[in-house]
């Protein structure tokens, strides 16, 4: 059985949020969320309220043991971006986008036997 968790909009690019998103598949979520809680990233923080959500959905379903989840899946995907305009020499002018994310994380329980 899959859980999902989801954040939109987030004001973070893609690119730095997929950097830290990317070593947690396949771990165990005990695992993932103690990683997390220790990476100086700015998307780690935003990361770790995603897969807590996730793990608190699960916690709704009685037949789910939270201790055997997985981060099944992880996926960031850009979101609409912001353009602006930054005030250059001689009246010039540079866009200066402002990207923002949607951050989902999908949860499952490990078939077999827990690794570690």
């Amino acid at each position: 059985m899959e859980i999902k968790a989801s954040a939109r909009y987030l004001r973070i690019s893609p690119r730095k949020l997929r950097l830290v998103a990317q070593p947690l598949r396949g771990r165990r979520v005990e695992e993932a969320l103690s990683l997390l809680r220790f990476l100086p990233q700015r998307g780690a923080r935003l990361l770790k309220k995603v897969v807590e959500t996730a793990v608190a959905n699960a916690e709704q379903r009685p037949q789910v043991e939270i201790d055997r989840l997985v981060v099944k899946n992880i996926w960031v995907d850009g979101g609409p971006v912001l353009k602006r305009l930054m005030p250059r020499a001689m009246g010039r002018v540079n866009r200066i986008l402002k990207r923002t994310s949607h951050l989902t994380v999908v949860l499952a329980e490990q078939t077999g036997k827990l690794k570690g």
